[in-house]
């Protein structure tokens, strides 16, 4: 990072590019009272029925498959060359990851059934067309056979400039953006200070969701080492821009610094008319540095960030695996039950007051060594889940707590989907 300053005259539109920043960020805000909505996104890996990947330009590739689905979603995405990225309709936008991992973006959502039917939807539609080629999409963590720089980039000209630099920060860039799968749940917020107590506590839980949501058996065609594997990969991506925000733990930390972070951090890729897309180790603060950013350079700015929670216009809670749908849905209505409920706020700031850099570091090191039986935050693991669980239980309707259970019984299992997926494996190989 190139740190400056706010009167540093190597910067004289500095301030106002705060300014632009954390305007960004207020427009978010949205009316207290509200119906507690929820986006989700949900990203598959395609293989063949052999289990070996499907890329994006190969015969029957994501290509084709996003040709298919253009009647049922007629707004396309393409590149400069014509190439298709992406497809979408009103509330649903599908679109492809670095190495051509699938995504449905969807909502936001009140009703979980509803959400739960706009995947399943989905999944059926993509799942036959699909079979017809001989190939299938898994909600999954990581290429169950592929390693990672094995797999065909998309060819989208961020990507290549993504892969090349992150491929070079430390070993696990091309691991993240090529082999990885997610899911991934957006919050509102009611007012700055909602957004920032939102923000501290969904940072303070992410090591805590990262073991309820660990569905990642397998790492780069072998059997896992240690639990949460993407946790070890995201560790080693870029320490300048996943992880934590520096300083969103403390008391003290405001919008303000969360714009100082962006504008201090190298860009990347920034948008040229020439080629859309140019490399640029500036950093967002000296390629802005003599005048304003535009919400569009704003909104990529914010973009080219991967911290465990995010801040956009909403919050995106980011430490999931890829789910199969009713687990991806019980993950929404565990965030639902923990954020948007008044009483679970205050629950959480009791359980995670006092949570500081340090203790969240060592607690990913306590999970990704021991699982279930480590030590975090001066507890038992298994306690805090039962913890969080209860919260979320008691800030969810009924209907809602239905859709919970099936992350609810992994809790009191005090296991995993990667675990369970483990022990299959195991016992068919007996």
């Amino acid at each position: 990072m190139n740190a400056t300053f706010s009167g540093d005259t190597r910067q004289p539109a500095r301030e106002s590019n705060i300014a632009a920043i954390v305007s960004y960020f207020e427009q978010g805000i949205k009316p207290a009272g509200g119906p507690g909505e929820l986006g989700i996104e949900l990203e598959h890996i395609l293989v063949h029925d052999d289990m070996s990947p499907v890329s994006y330009s190969e015969k029957h590739g994501v290509a084709w498959l996003l040709g298919q689905l253009k009647e049922e979603y007629p707004t396309l995405t393409c590149d400069a060359h014509g190439d298709l990225l992406g497809v979408s309709r009103p509330g649903e936008a599908v679109t492809i990851e670095p190495a051509a991992q699938l995504e449905l973006s969807a909502g936001p959502f009140v009703d979980l059934g509803r959400a739960r039917e706009v995947f399943e939807s989905f999944e059926s539609r993509v799942g036959a067309l699909l079979a017809s080629a001989g190939e299938r999409m898994l909600a999954t963590g990581y290429h169950p056979t592929a390693k990672a720089r094995e797999l065909e980039l998309i060819p989208k000209r961020r990507y290549q400039f993504m892969d090349l630099y992150l491929g070079r920060k430390d070993k696990h860039g091309p691991c993240m953006m090529r082999g990885s799968a997610s899911t991934q749940v957006s919050i509102d917020y009611t007012s700055t200070q909602d957004c920032l107590r939102k923000l501290r506590l969904a940072f303070a839980i992410s090591p805590i969701i990262s073991l309820m949501c660990d569905n990642s058996p397998i790492f780069e065609g072998a059997p896992r080492t240690h639990e949460l594997v993407r946790t070890e990969i995201w560790k080693h991506v870029d320490d300048d821009r996943c992880g934590l925000v520096p300083g969103v733990l403390e008391p003290s930390f405001d919008l303000r610094r969360y714009a100082e972070y962006i504008l201090d951090t190298v860009s990347i890729l920034v948008p040229c008319a020439k080629e859309q897309w140019c490399y640029s180790d500036r950093t967002f603060g000296d390629v802005y540095a003599d005048r304003t950013m535009t919400r569009a350079e704003v909104e990529h700015a914010v973009s080219m960030f991967f911290t465990d929670v995010r801040l956009k216009t909403y919050i995106e809670i980011r430490p999931a695996d890829a789910l199969p749908i009713p687990y991806a849905i019980a993950y929404a209505a565990l965030v639902r039950g923990l954020f948007y409920d008044p009483a679970s706020l205050d629950a959480l700031d009791e359980l995670f007051s006092g949570i500081r850099a340090s203790d969240y570091e060592a607690a990913k090191a306590a999970l990704m060594e021991s699982g279930y039986r480590a030590e975090v935050y001066g507890r038992p693991v298994a306690e805090l889940c039962d913890a969080v669980m209860d919260i979320a239980m008691r800030g969810l309707g009924g209907d809602d707590r239905e859709h919970l259970e099936p992350l609810a019984r992994l809790v009191a299992a005090r296991t995993t989907l990667a675990t369970l997926a483990e022990r299959e494996r195991d016992g068919g190989a007996r």
